[in-house]
């Protein structure tokens, strides 16, 4: 059995579906919808299939007070059909709330055979969020801590993984864009992934500035260390960069040099990333110098 097939049995015990043949201009995708909708190859093989043999397994659709429809199953296949000009899809529509929508979209997807940690970090959190609002109270009980734990077990086991691998993943929606971005291109593991969630987004910010400057990114111990500075409210650019230009066993050699040893040639306001443009410049214009009092 599929997923699409698993999506439908999981529906048809919540409503019996409607079979319509819908425009596209009337289908939205879900709110926070997590799962990645890209121009790839995978892409252009759907396209291609669809162009040639038409939309073979219907999208999963709710609708709306507005008398259109939001997708639960299918972003994929839509976008491939509105790249083609194909202007209705054949759906199945089913009359379920939002929660029961979010639970449904995000099991039809996590087996997949390719997901980015993003998009599971992204995922099992819209799935718990769903769960916790399905007749949950609101007010922080040990009953609801309790719940929230068992959710997570079973989202886990759903999903072979365990309930802490659950809360991991979902510690990574904390990250800024552009380091949850290193996450998805393999360049950050998820342990390390997962201390640096608990840095202020300021903090982030300057981590990630500094990685992008020194083309290098945090090990678990560096990661560690700067969760704890964070903690203590004693992280800043310069502590940042100070770690990340610590020794590591995995980190190709250069040259480096503490921030109090140069600060002291630059103004007050200048950041390591600006110091080292400036640094890269002068050596440059000493490089060329040399060579043309070696021509002479």
């Amino acid at each position: 059995m599929n997923n699409i097939d698993m999506l439908v049995d999981q529906l048809i015990a919540k409503e019996e579906p409607t079979i319509v043949q819908i425009s596209t201009a009337k289908l939205h995708p879900f709110p926070a919808h997590p799962f990645k909708v890209q121009d790839d190859e995978d892409m252009a093989q759907l396209t291609q299939s669809i162009q040639s043999q038409g939309v073979l397994t219907p999208l999963v659709i709710r609708p709306l007070e507005n008398g259109e429809c939001e997708v639960i199953s299918g972003h994929r296949r839509l976008h491939a059909c509105r790249k083609v000009g194909i202007q209705t899809v054949p759906a199945l529509v089913y009359a379920i709330d939002r929660d029961a929508a979010a639970i449904a979209l995000v099991d039809s997807n996590l087996h997949r055979e390719r997901i980015l940690p993003s998009e599971k970090a992204f995922a099992y959190k819209l799935k718990m969020d769903a769960i916790s609002r399905q007749g949950k109270r609101t007010d922080l009980t040990l009953s609801q801590v309790a719940t929230k734990l068992d959710n997570a077990a079973d989202i886990g086991k759903q999903n072979g993984e365990s309930r802490d691998t659950v809360f991991r993943y979902i510690r990574l929606t904390n990250l800024i864009p552009g380091i949850l971005e290193k996450v998805d291109e393999g360049k950050i593991a998820l342990t390390p992934a997962v201390e640096l969630s608990y840095l202020a987004e300021e903090e982030q910010k300057d981590l990630l500035e500094t990685m992008e400057s020194e083309d290098c990114t945090p090990s678990l111990s560096q990661a560690i260390q700067m969760k704890q500075l964070s903690q203590a409210g004693k992280l800043d650019m310069d502590t940042i960069f100070g770690i990340l230009t610590q020794p590591k066993a995995n980190q190709r050699e250069k040259i480096s040099f503490r921030t109090d040893e140069v600060r002291k040639f630059f103004p007050k306001n200048y950041t390591p990333a600006q110091m080292q443009e400036v640094i890269l410049k002068l050596l440059g214009e000493y490089q060329r110098k040399r060579q043309r009092s070696q021509e002479r």
